[in-house]
């Protein structure tokens, strides 16, 4: 009895002398709950500083967000060879297997025009977008955009919820926003965070001149948590307007930690009217070469501080050179706007089209000098580009344009048509790739894209496509029709 009572006594000791020692010590510590809930615990929202979030209403903006969001799943066939199989009875064909995807979309107009990351959609033979309403419907692609990682969608329907847009330079580092997703296949979820940065460039996307990718990266950073399935959802602000389209997220887990990226809505809109006017993006360029202003640069070259985007050169015949940019100058604003760093420039650039004219702030000798730009495209022309071919582009599943001039001259080539942006289709199916210049169909030239239409519409049964890719590999492809 001794041996057990003993032991007692010290717990019951050492109780008593905990519990005196943290009301000594931590006075204002909150009264832990009785077992008949008679000291109930007062759970107080807080904001970023810290302070109440008693004036916040997230509700109205998660109401109007959560019907214009959807749901997107795609199947991609793809091939899948057997090594092992091979090692022991040779090559084998290879088996086609289907794989699954998922993401989000946006609901842009009531006749179900939707915009989702390309990524979510690459490569898809079949999308489906499901509904707040548990409608399921087929969609088909109208464009996309890897330099942006935008994508337009189409559904047949009528009388949709629509997210209306906002202004994302508007946009405030320390407002609250919504991430409006279906992360990991939970569908219709709304998370709330902070604007944590903005224009952030993390280098998502790569550069493949080849197949016309440039990329335009100047996220919105957030806090609200974003995971694998919410791409291409909705980031809103609390008036329930469509700020940014989330993207990506930081994590060395694949799992959220902490941040995530949207692109901004100013963005999204040039984007997905291009895509929708046009068939694909009319990008503008100031014809420079530029460099973030550090401190070193700044007083090597004497700049008198550190902001703007310094000028290293000029392309010849580019619409800066033309409106007379110089080599040294710092660009402060584009338009009304303020541009600190390239992320910045390449925002406000990217929402032009050829042949519009802006007001170009610089910095020159110190002073501050407006110029005006008449923007031009990359082969410097200042008309847009009107995809062509649409019938043969819902044949073969793809988006062409003719080749320039330069790209021609390096491969040394007369004439060609450029494949775009690639879709399911004859195309993909029969082993082209993006980039890939077509100058024959069965030794018939193709000068411009309608001769694509002109020469498959007199042809049956099948086809042989000859052409170039970019780093001058001669290719040859048999299409069925």
């Amino acid at each position: 009895m001794r041996r057990i009572l003993i032991p007692f006594l010290t717990s019951l000791a050492g109780g008593f002398i905990a519990v005196a020692l943290s009301s000594r010590f931590n006075p204002t510590a909150p009264p832990v709950p009785a077992a008949n809930g008679a000291t109930p615990v007062r759970s107080v929202p807080m904001s970023a500083n810290g302070l109440p979030m008693a004036s916040v209403d997230l509700v109205p903006a998660a109401e109007r967000s959560v019907n214009a969001v959807v749901h997107v799943t795609t199947e991609t066939t793809v091939n899948v060879r057997d090594p092992f199989a091979e090692y022991f009875w040779g090559y084998r064909p290879p088996a086609q297997q289907q794989r699954q995807g998922a993401g989000s979309g946006v609901i842009i107009s009531p006749d179900g025009y939707i915009v989702t990351n390309n990524h979510v959609i690459e490569s898809a033979d079949r999308i489906k977008v499901h509904l707040n309403d548990r409608r399921i419907m087929d969609a088909k692609v109208i464009g996309r955009d890897p330099s942006t990682d935008i994508a337009l969608l189409k559904v047949d329907a009528e009388g949709l919820e629509v997210l209306r847009y906002g202004n994302s330079d508007d946009v405030k580092v320390g407002e609250w926003v919504l991430a409006v997703g279906n992360p990991m296949n939970l569908t219709s979820t709304v998370t709330a965070g902070i604007v944590s940065a903005k224009a952030r460039n993390i280098n998502l996307l790569q550069n493949d001149p080849g197949r016309d990718i440039f990329p335009i990266e100047s996220f919105i950073q957030t806090d609200a948590a974003v995971n694998p399935g919410n791409s291409g959802g909705a980031l809103v602000n609390t008036n329930g307007e469509l700020v940014g389209i989330n993207t990506a997220i930081a994590s060395t887990t694949g799992q959220y930690a902490g941040y995530s990226f949207a692109v901004p809505v100013n963005i999204v809109k040039k984007v997905a009217g291009d895509l929708l006017e046009f068939g694909s993006v009319q990008r503008a360029y100031l014809g420079v070469t530029i460099r973030e202003v550090d401190q070193q640069l700044a007083e090597e070259n004497g700049l008198g501080g550190i902001r703007g985007v310094y000028v290293n050169g000029l392309a010849d015949g580019g619409a800066a050179e033309k409106a007379g940019l110089k080599a040294g100058d710092v660009i402060v604003r584009v338009g009304a706007v303020e541009v600190n760093n390239v992320p910045q420039l390449q925002e406000q650039v990217g929402r032009f089209r050829p042949g519009e004219r802006v007001p170009v702030t610089v910095v020159r000798n110190g002073r501050e000098q407006v110029l005006e730009l008449t923007l031009l495209s990359k082969d410097g022309s200042r008309t847009v580009a009107r995809s062509e071919g649409t019938n043969a582009r819902s044949a073969l599943g793809a988006v062409f344009r003719d080749a320039d001039a330069q790209e021609l001259k390096a491969l040394n080539l007369e004439h060609g048509v450029k494949v775009g942006t690639l879709e399911a289709g004859k195309l993909r199916s029969s082993g082209i790739k993006e980039g890939f210049i077509i100058t024959r169909i069965d030794q018939e030239p193709v000068r411009k894209a309608s001769d694509i239409e002109r020469i498959l519409g007199t042809k049956r049964g099948g086809v042989l496509v000859e052409g170039y890719y970019p780093n001058g590999t001669r290719a040859y492809y048999g299409i069925g029709l």
